[in-house]
């Protein structure tokens, strides 16, 4: 991922928002490491790792929100401008996985 991923602001959606938008069909995509998708994630997410993000895009629905996430933000950030840059409706959840627990979304670890 190039640089100017992370120096443009993506579309970004709060943690609440983006718990509302799950349940009416929008799609997390999770950006973490495979040790971190492994501790807890959401469930129903997609786990593409920010590494292999470009390659998985071509199996993404292209009728949906997906909507990036990560631990804090920041690397969803860069995951949701390639995403749009691909053609996707595509933001970030700001907050990342403590926003999301605030917000009362779900997690699993399994």
């Amino acid at each position: 991922m190039k640089i100017r991923h992370y120096l443009r602001r993506p579309p970004a959606i709060s943690a609440e928002e983006a718990v509302r938008l799950v349940e009416a069909g929008a799609l997390v995509i999770d950006v973490r490491r495979e040790f971190e998708w492994n501790r807890v994630h959401i469930p129903g997410a997609v786990h593409a790792p920010l590494e292999v993000l470009l390659e998985r895009c071509v199996d993404f629905p292209e009728d949906r929100l997906l909507i990036a996430f990560c631990t804090g933000g920041l690397r969803s950030a860069g995951a949701a401008n390639l995403l749009v840059e691909n053609g996707f409706d595509a933001v970030n959840m700001s907050g990342g996985l403590i926003g999301w627990r605030s917000a009362g979304g779900l997690l699993t670890d399994r």
